[in-house]
This record gives C-alpha cells, sequence and structure tokens, in this order.
C-alpha cells in the first residue's frame, strides 16, 4: 500500500467470470490476506477497512485488486453502499493472480445493481460494480493484478534513505526527529515493496556500526577508577539499548518481512546487540576492566561494604543479554568464590569454635542465595551455593564434627545442633558422616554409664536420661531421620550388653523401687510412662532371662508383704512384658498373681472353717499358698515356733489337705511376718515385724538378758540371719532392744536387754525386714539359677536341632543353637554343652569326620 500520493499507469482490470478457480491458489490467497492482516493489526497507524460482505471479506487476497467500473458510476456507487467499510487493497508482486469465490446469495440482491468505493493507497480511486443476478445463484470473480507494477519516481530511493538516515542519527545523537514517525514508517514500507530491503537492511546495519564502533574509545581512558568505568558502561549501554528500540520501531516493517523471511539474518534488535558486543564489550580492555570492576563490587560487598546493587544488576544483564554471561562472567566469579571461600574456611577453622563456625556458614549462605535473587543470573545459583557448601563445609565435615559435635550434644543445644543437621545435609555424603559421628557418641557415653560400677545406683536413671536425650535431639534436630533412630537402637543394643546381666539385674531392681508401695514420686500416669521408658530400655538387654530372675524375686517380695504401690501397675507391667518377650515369658510371674487371688478365697474359707470348729485362739493367722513352679526357690530354714503357732500350721493344714489331697505343704518360714503387741513405759505400740525378729522378742517374755548363743540356740534361727535380725532390732532407728557394749556390728559375747524406755511417735512402728534385703549370697545364688536355666535351654536347643537335623557339622550346629537362643552365650559355653551332650549319649562325632555330629535316636 502506498500514500505517497503516486498515480498508477495501469489501465483498471476488467472482471471475468470464471467457471473454475484452483483451490491451491484460492488458498494461497488466503494465508496472504491473512498474513498481511495480521501484520497491519499491530501497526497502530495502519488501519484495515473492508468493503466486501461478510461472506466474501474471508476470501479477499493480499494481492493487490480493483474491480473495473465506470467513473460516472463512483459517486452512485458510493451513495449506495455508505453502510458498508472500505478495504484497502495492496499491490504485492509476488503474486500473479488470485481467483477468488464470492457468495453474491442474498447481500447481492440486497446490493444489486450498487458500485463499490475502492479507496487505494496511492490515492487512486476506483469503484466496482456488481451485475445484478438470480435470486439464489453463486457467481465466480476472477481478480487479476495490474499487468504493470506503478514506478517510483528517479531518486525516490535515495531521498528516501537520507530521510531514515536523518532520523536513525537523530535518535542517536538523541535530538529531535524532522518527520513523524508514521511517515517513516510508510517510507520503509515503500521501499520493502519494491525490493530494495536488503540494501536497507545493509544501509541500516552500516549506520548503526559506525555510531557503535565511535563509543569505544570513551573506554580506553586510563583515567578513570573501576566504578566511574562501570557506570559508563552502563550508560553507554542503556543508550544503546533505548536507541535500538526506537530504531527497531521505525524500521518494523523490514523487520517483520525481509529480515523474518531470511532465517540467516538477525533481527534488528539482535543486530544491535551483535554490534555492541563485537564492537564494544568483545574488547579486550573494555572486558577485562568491566569484569574486574564487577568482581570488585561483589568482594566489596562480601566483605560488608555498601554498593550500588542496581549497577550490578544492569550491568550483569546486559552481559546475559549479549550471551556473553557465563565465558566471560561467571567462570571467573566461580572461581574467585572458590578461592575466597577455601581462605576464609580455613581461617575461621582454627579461630572460631563450631557453634559460631556453623552461624557464619549460614549466614555465608543466605547472603548467597540473596545475591542470586537480587543481580546474578539464575544459572549461577547452582554452581555458586555448590562452592561455598563445598568449601565451608565440604572441606571440613570431619574437622567440625570432632572438634565440636561432643560439646553440642552434652551440652545439649538443641538449635545449633539443627542447624548443624541442616547444614550437612546440603553436602553430599555430610549426613552419613554426621552419622558415624552420632553413633560413636552414643557408644562412648553410654559406655561410661554402663561399665562403671560405682553408676550401678543410678545407672537405670541415667539410662533412661540419656535415651530422652537422644530420642530429643533425633525428633527435633535430625528431623526423625531413620536412619538416626535405627543407628541410636543398635548404638544402645551394643553398649548396653557390654557388661553382660548386670543392666538387666538394676532395671528389675529400678522396676521394683517404682512399684513398691511408699513410692509417692509420681502420678499413676508418670509411672505408666516411666514403665514405657523402661521397656524401651529393656528392649535392648540380651539377658532378658536375667531380667525375669530378679524381677520375678522382687515381685514375689512385693506380694508377700503387701508392698505392692498398684495391682494396676504391676499388671500393667505385665501385660508390656507379655506383649514384648510373648506369654512364656511371663506365665510364671501370672501364676504368681493366681496364687494371691486364689489364697484370699482360700482364707476366707479357712476363718468360716475356724469359727465352725469353734476353735479358741488368740493369734490370728493368714497363709498364703505358693505353687512351687510359679515362685523362686526357697532354701527352707528349721526354725523353733512357739506353740501357739504350731497348733495353727497344723489346724490349717488339716483344712487345706481335707480339700486338697494329695498335695505338701512347705512352710517358708523366712517369708513371714508378725504384728506384735507391746508394752513400754511410754504406753502400747504395735510392731510390724519378720517372723524371725519375732521370734527374738518373744524371748523377752521369759527373761530380761539373754547372749547371742542363747538366743540362737532358742530360736534355731541361722547365725548369719540372726545377726541380721538382732542387728535391725538393736542397732537400728527403731530399737527395741539394748546391745551391750554398744556398737554396729553384733558379736559372739554381745548382750541383748528389752528396751523399756522405748519412744516414737506412731503407734504402728514397722521394723526393717532384714531378709527383705538382698544379700550379695542372694545375688549370686539368682545369677547361678539363670545360669543353671541357660545351660538346660542351650541342651535342648542343641537336641531338638539335632533331632531335626540328624547330621550337622560343627559351625553350621552353633548358628542355628545361636538363633533359636534369646540370650548371648560364649563359643567355649557352647563346646561344653556340646561335650556333654555327647557324654550323655544324645549326640555322637562322626568317626570319619570328627567337626561333624550325628543325632543318637
Amino acid at each position: 500500500m502506498f500514500r505517497t500520493g503516486l498515480s498508477s499507469q495501469n489501465s483498471p482490470q476488467e472482471v471475468r467470470q470464471q467457471a473454475d478457480v484452483s483451490p491451491r491458489k484460492r488458498k494461497l490467497a488466503q494465508a496472504a490476506e491473512f498474513e498481511h492482516q495480521h501484520q497491519a493489526t499491530q501497526q497502530t497507524q495502519l488501519q484495515v477497512f473492508s468493503t466486501a460482505p461478510k461472506s466474501s471479506s474471508s476470501s479477499s487476497s493480499s494481492s493487490s485488486t480493483t474491480t473495473s467500473t465506470s467513473s460516472s458510476s463512483t459517486s452512485t456507487s458510493s451513495t449506495c453502499c455508505n453502510h458498508q467499510l472500505h478495504k484497502r487493497v495492496k499491490f504485492e508482486d509476488s503474486l500473479d493472480f488470485v481467483g477468488l469465490d464470492v457468495m453474491m446469495a442474498e447481500e447481492q440482491r440486497k446490493i444489486s445493481g450498487c458500485s463499490v468505493l475502492t479507496g487505494h493507497a496511492n490515492g487512486l480511486t476506483k469503484s466496482t460494480t456488481f451485475a445484478t443476478s438470480k435470486p439464489g445463484t453463486a457467481k465466480k470473480l476472477v481478480i487479476k493484478n495490474f499487468k504493470d507494477k506503478p514506478k517510483l519516481p528517479d531518486n525516490y530511493t535515495n531521498e528516501t534513505w537520507q530521510k531514515l538516515k536523518e532520523a536513525v542519527e537523530a535518535i542517536q545523537k538523541s535530538t529531535s526527529i524532522k518527520y513523524n514517525l508514521e511517515e517513516l514508517y510508510q517510507a520503509v514500507e515503500n521501499l520493502c515493496s519494491y525490493k530494495v530491503s536488503a540494501n536497507l537492511y545493509k544501509q541500516l546495519r552500516q549506520v548503526c556500526e559506525d555510531h557503535i564502533k565511535a563509543q569505544i574509545h570513551q573506554f580506553r581512558e586510563d583515567s578513570l577508577d573501576s566504578v566511574l568505568f562501570l557506570k559508563k558502561i552502563d550508560k553507554c549501554w542503556q543508550d544503546h539499548c533505548r536507541q535500538m528500540i526506537m530504531i527497531r520501531s521505525i524500521f518494523l516493517f523490514l523487520d517483520r518481512t525481509y529480515v523474518l523471511q531470511n532465517s540467516m539474518l538477525p533481527s534488528i534488535w539482535d543486530m544491535g546487540l551483535e554490534l555492541f558486543r563485537s564492537h564494544v564489550i568483545s574488547d579486550r580492555k573494555v572486558q577485562n576492566k568491566t569484569i574486574d570492576g564487577i568482581l570488585l563490587l561483589i568482594e566489596r560487598e562480601r566483605n560488608g561494604e555498601a554498593i550500588d546493587r542496581s549497577l550490578l544488576r544492569s550491568l550483569l544483564s546486559m552481559l546475559s543479554d549479549l550471551q556473553i554471561y557465563q565465558d566471560s562472567f561467571e567462570q571467573r566469579f566461580l572461581e574467585e568464590t572458590n578461592r575466597l571461600y577455601a581462605t576464609e574456611g580455613q581461617r575461621l577453622m582454627q579461630e572460631r569454635e563450631v557453634p559460631e563456625y556453623l552461624h557464619h556458614v549460614n549466614k555465608r549462605l543466605e547472603e548467597e542465595a540473596d545475591r542470586v535473587i537480587t543481580y546474578l543470573d539464575q544459572s549461577t545459583q547452582k554452581p555458586l551455593i555448590a562452592t561455598v557448601e563445598k568449601q565451608l563445609l565440604g572441606e571440613h565435615l570431619p574437622a567440625i564434627l570432632q572438634k565440636g559435635l561432643n560439646s553440642l550434644l552434652d551440652e545439649n543445644r538443641i538449635q545449633d545442633l539443627s542447624l548443624l543437621y541442616q547444614l550437612f545435609s546440603r553436602v553430599r555424603g555430610g549426613v552419613q558422616v554426621l552419622l558415624q559421628h552420632w553413633i560413636e557418641y552414643i557408644k562412648t557415653f553410654g559406655s561410661t554409664i554402663v561399665i562403671n560400677p560405682e553408676k550401678d545406683k543410678t545407672m537405670v536413671q541415667e539410662l533412661l536420661d540419656f535415651k530422652d536425650k537422644v530420642d530429643h535431639v533425633v525428633d527435633v534436630c535430625f528431623l526423625k531421620n531413620e536412619k538416626f533412630v535405627n543407628a541410636m537402637k543398635e548404638a544402645f543394643e551394643t553398649f548396653i550388653n557390654k557388661r553382660p546381666n548386670k543392666p538387666a539385674e538394676l532395671i528389675a531392681k529400678y522396676v521394683d523401687s517404682k512399684l513398691r508401695a511408699g513410692n509417692k514420686e509420681a502420678t499413676d500416669e508418670e509411672l505408666e510412662k516411666m514403665l514405657d521408658k523402661i521397656m524401651i530400655i529393656f528392649r535392648f538387654i540380651y539377658g532378658k532371662d536375667v531380667f525375669e530372675a530378679f524381677y520375678k524375686k522382687d515381685l514375689a517380695k512385693r506380694l508377700l508383704v503387701g508392698k505392692s504401690a498398684s495391682v494396676d501397675a504391676e499388671k500393667s507391667m505385665l501385660s508390656k512384658l507379655k506383649h514384648e518377650c510373648g506369654a512364656a515369658f511371663t506365665s510364671k510371674l501370672e501364676g504368681m498373681f493366681r496364687d494371691m487371688e486364689l489364697s484370699k478365697d482360700i482364707m476366707i474359707q479357712f476363718k468360716q472353717y475356724m469359727q465352725n470348729q469353734n476353735i479358741p485362739g488368740n493369734l490370728e493367722l493368714t497363709v498364703n499358698i505358693l505353687t512351687m513352679g510359679y515362685w523362686p526357690t526357697y532354701v527352707p530354714m528349721e526354725v523353733h515356733l512357739p506353740l501357739e503357732m504350731v497348733k495353727l500350721q497344723e489346724i490349717f493344714k488339716t483344712f487345706y489337705l481335707g480339700k486338697h489331697s494329695g498335695r505338701k505343704l512347705q512352710w517358708q518360714s523366712t517369708l513371714g511376718h508378725c504384728v506384735l503387741k507391746a508394752e513400754f513405759k511410754e504406753g502400747k505400740k504395735e510392731l510390724q515385724v519378720s517372723l524371725f525378729q519375732t521370734l527374738v522378742l518373744l524371748m523377752f517374755n521369759e527373761g530380761e538378758e539373754f547372749s547371742l548363743e542363747e538366743i540362737k540356740t532358742a530360736t534355731g534361727i541361722e547365725d548369719g540371719e540372726l545377726r541380721r535380725t538382732l542387728q535391725s532390732l538393736a542397732c537400728g532407728k527403731a530399737r527395741v532392744l539394748t546391745k551391750t557394749p554398744k556398737s554396729k556390728d553384733i558379736e559372739d559375747c554381745d548382750k541383748f536387754t528389752c528396751n523399756d524406755d522405748f519412744k516414737h511417735k506412731l503407734f504402728r512402728i514397722k521394723i526393717n525386714q532384714i531378709q527383705m534385703k538382698e544379700t550379695i549370697e542372694e545375688q549370686a545364688s539368682t545369677t547361678e539359677r539363670v545360669f543353671q536355666d541357660r545351660q538346660y535351654q542351650i541342651d535342648a536347643a542343641i537336641v531338638r536341632i539335632m533331632k531335626m537335623r540328624k547330621t550337622l557339622s560343627h559351625n553350621l550346629l552353633v548358628s542355628e543353637v545361636y538363633n533359636q537362643l534369646k540370650f548371648p552365650v560364649k563359643p567355649a559355653d557352647l563346646k561344653k554343652r556340646i561335650e556333654s551332650l555327647i557324654d550323655r549319649d544324645y549326640m555322637e562325632r562322626d568317626k570319619e569326620n570328627t567337626n561333624q555330629y550325628n543325632y543318637v535316636a
């Protein structure tokens, strides 16, 4: 289209009817018109006007077309069709002719005999007349181009280029442009329409290149410091971008037609970038000074100085737009970063403590992440953060942990441990190194608790506290990482079994202390939580049979003397043990509870029996019937009981055996206890004492003073037990007997008398029952019973395996025995059991292979 006012020398073309038009050419025409309309829509100064009916407008061609009519009909046609829009038609020399299918139908009836006025872009006015046709008939029109294309005036190309050149130079010099921008745009379009696009592009490139070449000299001055130099570069870049935007807006038609059709040519904007890159930034001196200046500003910021971040952002954006960011800047930037943090890491690891160093590393990582967001390219983030992590963390992982992990854990510094885990998680292999040191710490710290005999009294409580501590660290600091949870369990299992049997024994005693009556340290809920924690420690123990033995012995004492704090708590603990170790583990313990319940029912029946028999007596007897297989083994001790007690025993024996024939009763005097009524000068008191203490005190109803030997002969109590009994009565807090001479220990020559001056604020006084205290001999006895039970279990396991396998090598037999046993066994002990079974003819060595065993049926 032309708006230059040029007149066309061509005569109008006639309208011809054609029976058929090539579909291929019709599609080509539609595509060309669509492309032209799309381009014109994006220019605000170019508007498309349509005169054709809607049904035919979609089939219009982008080639310049007109319809012939007589000049006399122009005014008539414009008046007749004033409701229709005007359509601009454009010359295009790329198409010879295009056939259009125009549906005339109802529209043609309405505009029958009307002429359509077509306004031409170059000032020509042509009209189109449609012939009247019958309703419902479709006509086909063929519209051809002008035979000859309008010619441009002489020197038009040169004059137009001079206008454009002046405009470009005015833009580059930031002065006003003489010509209207729309006029300049139209001039570019006219030149492109007459195949001078290639020359126009070259001329434009040359003008831009000359201007950019002239800019390089201002940057070669050595007097500029780095910051001023960077500001000058930035200003030049900003001016260049602004200029190229305006130049492209004038030459937009060239950019969207000729340049677009030639894939080898860069767009006008890209051409500007290429020229700036090749003539300004690619200059070695300019580029080095620019990169050095940028790196200097970043270094200053890292050292805490304030810098112009917007300048950095603009310059780095320039490098990115010029596609030299990675090659010219990023590589050097990462090298400088690596060098800086390598030096800083080595220095600070020696100067600072671990918590302070970790906070510094975290601060550095946050600063670098902020730089990426503020002015660095996004592509730099990953290698930059990886560099910082490597130099400040990756190179110092073992040193950090060796220097500070133990102190952080000892002091329970939760926040610092959380930061440590967070930072180590960022480094490849960091979590694994932390895990190994975590395991070593638990083993080392736990071993100091378990192995040291001086800590036996507090071992279990310290283990519980330590377990709570590491659990909290795993949950809060290590984010419940499953690897750390499992590692903690394995470490506990390792160190707690370094001292065989003792932890199991002490855990059983700890539970006894918590379940015993008089323990007011905790509520029921707290006691339940404590038992849950105990069970966690219990899981780590190999020798659970040792725990069972001591727990059963302590439970028996609590049940027999009524010292259990809570039956519910006892049963809760029993339920936990059953869930953990199975029904076989707790079957005897459950049997003990059943015996106590049955004993209550038996005593009710016995009292009724006594009433029915009208048996007189001042003594009230309570008997607990214990099934021997359920309860711990007690060594029977024959003592000399008063006649009243002996008589009651016989009555109960007659009553019980009358109900349960075939059973045998064995009295356990060591477990008996009594309540005595005593009269002192202060008044009457009730003494809650053991059976042994009772026998000693009853002697003073018969005399005033007795020697150790006399008491021993009269009571029949074993010497060691008697000495402990007398010590509790004469040397304890409640001294109902007086010993001569006074001392803490009982000697053979000591004399004992009743303390008539005994005073106490309570009416019922409980005197410590020596037999309830566990002696070293009892501990050894319990341990020995456990060891003996283990021998039986080992023998049974070996026989079961050999009976099933018939023939087995030594190594396989040992392996299978270990799998079946729930407690640790030394290879030497296992070998002894195998030899014992061979001697007892349960198995034999193979005659040909001594390392193989055969089962003997």
